[in-house]
């Protein structure tokens, strides 16, 4: 899902993907000059019962912009969501943008007044967290999952932890594995973000050993 802009997001899938919607519902659009446009930041389909969202939360900017309230209103639509669907197997996956806790950033210092930190965007994140939504990676793997492309970032590992599978609590019982591949960030031409990888103890039509990867 992605417009003429630097934004979109996608699901891949080995098996059928049913009931497939492009963004939240009621989610608020932003534009610097004219009319918001809802953009491609949420897609999601159904694979085997479970309700996968592939998300790309706002960035926010800086503090007092006009897109860190985008960013704020945002969140707050998708915990709107999250609490509609907390009785379903649903994951939230994808860059929040946030980093939740002191040691999800090199540095609160380098980070002093900054977006990604800030205390109402953490208020945001626990408030999906309150919603009935885990944080699943957390209890398997610590470290970081974006490294900024600029000033050597990744060599020196000044990185942030801003990657989440969010699960609802009926999946979070089926997980069974989680992990931060940070082997990624040091190959050819790399993302600046790594892969987080979760797996859930599902029984379906492709039963093997082989990862689901999202």
């Amino acid at each position: 899902h992605g417009l003429n802009q630097w934004n979109g997001v996608a699901i891949a899938s080995r098996l059928p993907m049913t009931d497939v919607r492009r963004d939240l519902p009621a989610q608020p659009g932003y534009a610097n000059t004219g009319d918001p446009i809802v953009e491609a930041r949420a897609m999601s389909a159904e694979v085997e019962g479970v309700r996968l969202w592939s998300l790309y939360v706002p960035n926010g900017r800086e503090l007092g912009h006009a897109h860190y309230d985008y960013k704020l209103e945002w969140l707050r639509v998708l915990r709107d969501e999250a609490v509609r669907a907390s009785d379903q197997l649903v994951a939230y996956l994808g860059d929040y943008n946030i980093a939740p806790l002191d040691h999800d950033v090199w540095s609160m210092a380098a980070f002093e007044g900054s977006t990604h930190v800030s205390q109402p965007e953490r208020d945001a994140f626990n408030a999906l967290i309150g919603a009935g939504l885990t944080d699943v990676v957390r209890d398997y793997a610590e470290g970081y999952t974006y490294w900024d492309y600029k000033a050597g970032r990744w060599q020196k590992n000044e990185g942030m932890r801003i990657d989440f599978a969010l699960t609802t609590s009926a999946l979070t019982e089926l997980v069974s594995d989680a992990r931060i591949d940070r082997d990624e960030r040091s190959g050819d031409s790399p993302s600046d973000h790594v892969p987080v990888v979760v797996d859930f103890d599902l029984e379906t039509e492709l039963d093997d050993d082989r990862p689901m990867i999202f």
